[in-house]
């Protein structure tokens, strides 16, 4: 596979609940320059490879039966257009899930990106815009700051599906290891 196809992922989570409407596969991808002040992730933040996978690979590894869809967040997705186009159509053409994006840059900047606009052909709902910690959520709407637009590119959710019922999700794994997840700023988050 070439390696523009490839993911430089920081985590999945297999599935959430707070990061999108039903149950959702969360893929975190690794790198951002952006690093926005406040950032709930700043491990992702790095151009370091973490894990690289295919988007096959993604699916294998982590996809349970009982999702209805997934989310893809960072790091920046869109610092990795090939890799994430791939992701999107396959979630969509071979699994028929529904796809959320989030993204630091605003709608019109990537219309602007060469290879970004595709992608966009293959995402339900998008959430853009830098988190901008003065602008701090305050209610259950899934997103970290009210700068962030909730952009509609399918009939699929509206906004009431996007208000969450909370903001911090807390996954203890089989092995016990514990994963904090959501659109708060937490103290430690290992995801």
């Amino acid at each position: 596979m070439p390696r523009d196809m490839l993911i430089n992922i920081h985590s999945v989570i297999p599935l959430s609940r707070i990061n999108g409407p039903g149950k959702r596969m969360v893929v975190f991808s690794q790198g951002c320059d952006r690093r926005c002040p406040g950032c709930f992730n700043p491990g992702t933040h790095p151009f370091n490879a973490v894990r690289l996978h295919s988007p096959e690979d993604i699916f294998k590894l982590y996809l349970t039966s009982d999702i209805e869809g997934i989310t893809i967040s960072g790091g920046e997705p869109f610092l990795q257009p090939e890799g994430l186009y791939a992701l999107l159509r396959m979630a969509r053409e071979t699994y028929g899930l529904s796809t959320v994006v989030y993204t630091g840059f605003t709608y019109k900047e990537l219309k602007e990106r060469p290879a970004c606009p595709s992608c966009l052909e293959f995402i339900d709902v998008l959430i853009d815009g830098g988190y901008e910690e003065s602008k701090k959520e305050r209610t259950l709407l899934a997103r970290g700051s009210t700068n962030q637009r909730l952009h509609f590119f399918s009939s699929r959710y509206n906004r009431k599906d996007f208000y969450m019922q909370g903001k911090v999700e807390v996954i203890i794994g089989r092995d016990g290891t514990v994963t904090k997840t959501g659109f708060s700023k937490i103290d430690r988050c290992t995801n």
